[in-house]
């Protein structure tokens, strides 16, 4: 009953279940290309409707819970933890030049507020908070807490007390 009332009412959930599914069925063979289909359909409707864009194959461990949708981007190469937390405006790309090229790692228990921007080559540990409009330019250590644009690390605090955790 949770489940459904959840993929009814909440647009992350929504999109979070079409990909997983997008992405579960192309695994399984032609078998589910039926399912892969719809599953696609689906997540380009909810892209537009919701302005989520997370491909299928972008590597994202349980517990991805987009509280509030809109402007919300994603690599397809980047690879996202456990329980990570996105919030609206946030966007995860790849860079090929300059000064750390590559595409983001982020850890278990992430925190990304509201217009956080982490591109290129940047790793960000467990635990860690990004706060709102800030642009991540260096990897910050598991617990750490940034904020500003440029980002500067200002606690060890972690993200304990903002992560909605949907994996248990």
């Amino acid at each position: 009953m949770a489940f459904l009332r959840c993929l009814c009412l909440l647009p992350g959930y929504k999109y979070t279940f079409w990909m997983r599914t997008a992405n579960y069925s192309k695994k399984n063979g032609i078998l589910f290309m039926p399912l892969y289909l719809i599953s696609r359909l689906m997540m380009n409707r909810y892209q537009y409707r919701y302005g989520i864009c997370i491909p299928y194959n972008t590597r994202v461990a349980e517990g991805l819970y987009i509280g509030h949708y809109g402007g919300i981007f994603v690599n397809h190469e980047a690879k996202i933890g456990k329980n990570c937390n996105l919030n609206q405006d946030v966007a995860i790309g790849a860079t090929y030049g300059g000064k750390s090229p590559g595409i983001p790692t982020i850890g278990d228990n992430a925190y990304l507020g509201p217009g956080a921007k982490i591109i290129g080559g940047i790793t960000l540990g467990s635990n860690v908070a990004v706060g709102a409009n800030c642009v991540v330019n260096i990897d910050v250590p598991d617990s750490g807490v940034v904020i500003g644009n440029p980002c500067r690390i200002v606690s060890y605090r972690g993200s304990k007390e903002y992560i909605v955790n949907t994996a248990r």
